[in-house]
């Protein structure tokens, strides 16, 4: 992931042609640097275990049937984490790879391609950053610091959150990259972030470090997020079970 950053992704970090930027849908950008990262992790985790399917972000994007493989043993991988913010030349955007078994995330590592924050995290084992165990902590603000993005949410759901979830909560703008958003929940800066798109390659290793950290990130219905469903929507992180439980618990009270 080092290698691939400082080789690969920073020379082109602020130095991207018009030409190297594409639109893939609304909303969503690739670059030049996303395609080759992901070619050559794949490349380097398959001489690592090659016995496991490699599903990348931009191969899935290129071939949806890619997705099949999420539940035997696969690594997962977002070669670029927050591809808005690479390709208009501002951070935070980082490097993203799980492992995964039988639908379960069992590893998981996420690195900050600028300050260098190396996330890592093994089922049962705890999680790590810079190899130094953490334990999550929340913010400890009067009002407990939400992320939560209202570009991505319709006009019925903005209007639920301004009058049911924003007095009682401090909201905050979402990075738009989820290597940062994890972080941010487990040292002290946000106290819980809600997320609509649950793809594998964007919360596979942040769910897991979260947890092992002592966090919560769990479906809204408390049910484990598992990375061959990606057809689900709704997921919560939290810096806390009890921060998570009373978010949830506020959020289907307002929509009963």
């Amino acid at each position: 992931m080092k290698r691939v950053t400082q080789e690969i992704i920073l020379p082109r970090f602020q130095n991207l042609a018009a030409c190297e930027i594409i639109d893939k849908a609304a909303d969503d950008l690739v670059t030049i640097a996303d395609r080759e990262a992901e070619t050559a992790l794949a490349e380097s985790l398959a001489l690592i275990d090659a016995d496991s399917a490699i599903v990348g972000e931009e191969a899935a994007h290129a071939d949806p049937s890619i997705m099949d493989a999420l539940s035997g043993d696969c690594w997962i991988v977002d070669p670029i984490d927050g591809t808005h913010n690479f390709a208009h030349g501002q951070p935070p955007f980082g490097v993203i790879i799980a492992k995964a078994s039988g639908g379960v995330c069992q590893s998981g590592w996420i690195l900050d391609c600028l300050s260098g924050r190396f996330c890592s995290a093994h089922l049962g084992k705890g999680a790590r950053i810079n190899g130094e165990e953490i334990t999550s902590s929340p913010t400890g603000c009067a009002k407990p610091v939400a992320a939560v993005s209202m570009m991505f949410l319709t006009e019925d759901q903005r209007v639920s959150v301004t009058q049911n979830i924003a007095p009682y909560y401090e909201i905050v703008e979402i990075p738009r990259c989820a290597a940062e958003q994890y972080p941010r929940l487990a040292l002290g800066e946000n106290d819980v972030s809600s997320f609509k798109r649950t793809l594998p390659w964007d919360h596979a290793a942040g769910i897991l470090w979260l947890n092992e950290a002592g966090g919560k990130a769990a479906r809204l219905d408390g049910s484990a997020y598992r990375v061959d469903d990606a057809d689900k929507t709704g997921l919560v992180g939290a810096s806390s079970p009890r921060i998570w439980e009373e978010f949830v618990a506020r959020t289907q009270a307002n929509a009963s």
